[in-house]
């Protein structure tokens, strides 16, 4: 697939936001990044995991992919801690299983929760 030029639409949200951002690196193969993305397909994921993710507080997950590369953009509700969240998802219905899953395709511990594989980023920049 192609990213798109025309961007990406962005969802407003009724509370005020604040959004992570994370990275993960995959394993070089290039069958192995086609499974990952069809995992990630609409017809692919888990109902259990979408639901898991909505329920631990999450308003918005995006993925994004370039050649091994990947970036996650994550937005909560600004009430919510971030460890708060990452803790609740990892005991959601079928997420060790999801992770343990994922993890074949990805460079990290197959026994890593999400927060312990998908490292967040530091903001550097931002035009205000």
């Amino acid at each position: 697939m192609n990213p798109s030029p025309e961007g990406y639409p962005v969802r407003r949200h009724a509370c005020a936001t604040n959004r992570y951002c994370q990275t993960l690196d995959l394993r070089d193969d290039p069958q192995l990044i086609s499974a990952y993305r069809r995992l990630h397909a609409p017809d692919g994921i888990w109902p259990e995991i979408l639901e898991g993710i909505r329920a631990s507080g999450v308003l918005e997950m995006e993925i994004y992919l370039v050649g091994t590369r990947l970036f996650m953009i994550v937005e909560l509700p600004a009430n919510l801690s971030w460890h708060e969240v990452m803790e609740k998802m990892a005991h959601q219905p079928r997420q060790a299983e999801w992770e343990a899953l994922t993890a074949r395709y990805q460079k990290a511990q197959a026994t890593a929760t999400s927060d312990e594989k998908w490292q967040l980023m530091e903001r550097i920049f931002h035009l205000y």
